[in-house]
């Protein structure tokens, strides 16, 4: 018997938002930092600058590594969550409900103070209205597949603790 597999930017688990990330985060990394001729920002070039990109860098790093750990085997690529998958309350997920993509903005806001490029700053916004619509789509699934989660959304912010 043969079946056909749905191609992965029709699928129904959200893989085009792991294709539309990786594409972001290139943006971010790789992507201009500033059209031509224009000046680059100059706070990060500051000591102070530089100790508070480099924080939120490290910040953002950390608060990936740990998101990553605290989910184990509950961990997919997708925003789909797994079959056999539970729902994480604590550790980073006590602090905000998406730490892997609050780390990822960190991390890209830290970055595009660190290279102080106007274009890098716009690029770290795009993705963190992009990791809003993401979280947003992936709160849907986590809602029917556990009942708690609307309580876990009353208590814990989205993507900033203590703010959103």
């Amino acid at each position: 018997m043969i079946t056909s597999k749905t191609p992965w930017w029709k699928g129904s688990r959200g893989e085009w938002y792991v294709i539309a990330q990786l594409a972001l985060f290139g943006l971010v990394f790789f992507g201009p930092s500033t059209w031509f001729g224009w000046p680059t920002w100059t706070f990060p070039h500051t000591p102070l600058g530089s100790i508070s990109s480099g924080i939120l860098l490290l910040m953002g790093i950390l608060l990936i590594l740990t998101g990553i750990f605290r989910l184990g085997r509950n961990l997919t690529a997708a925003p789909y969550p797994k079959e056999q998958s539970t729902l994480v309350e604590k550790g980073p997920y006590q602090l905000v409900r998406h730490p892997m993509y609050s780390g990822a903005i960190l991390v890209a806001f830290g970055w595009a103070f660190w290279v102080g490029g106007w274009f890098t700053i716009a690029y770290a916004i795009i993705l963190f209205v992009f990791f809003d619509l993401k979280a947003r789509r992936e709160e849907l699934w986590l809602r029917e597949k556990f009942p708690r989660y609307t309580e876990y959304q009353k208590r814990v912010n989205r993507l900033i603790p203590f703010l959103y």
